[in-house]
């Protein structure tokens, strides 16, 4: 039998604690209130799913690698699911109107539809909807 995880968290480091909690929350996201901090707040993306937004002195603390400088270099895209082509663009569209930015064109094929995002530190988020066959 395969492993299963209870819970995962996802750490991703921020410039502006306050700036990305204000951001995600014009996207939709909600947060838990009892793991949040100046340092660090948890935001909420599904069941048993969440992002640890960061601060980055303190992301630090948990490795002893340098950050990667997300403007110029890219180490993960996060793909977040859509219920419909519809969902995909309001998405995107909220990340601009947050102050994000356009990472890619929309992608249209008969398996996928897509659209990317940057969010204020450069983090890349792919929004997809997959039509079932």
């Amino acid at each position: 039998m395969a492993r299963k995880v209870k819970d995962v968290f996802i750490n991703l480091p921020v410039k502006d604690l306050q700036k990305s909690v204000d951001f995600f929350s014009a996207l939709g996201f909600g947060f838990n209130d009892e793991m949040t901090d100046e340092n660090a707040s948890c935001m909420i993306i599904g069941d048993h799913m969440y992002v640890m937004l960061l601060v980055e002195p303190f992301f630090q603390k948990f490795t002893k690698k340098q950050l990667t400088d997300s403007a110029a270099s890219t180490e993960v895209i996060v793909a977040i699911s859509a219920d419909s082509k519809a969902e995909v663009d309001e998405m995107v569209e909220k990340a601009i109107e947050a102050g994000g930015a356009v990472s890619n064109d929309k992608m249209d094929d008969e398996y996928m539809y897509g659209w990317s995002f940057q969010d204020l530190d450069g983090h890349l988020r792919e929004v997809v909807y997959m039509p079932e066959s």
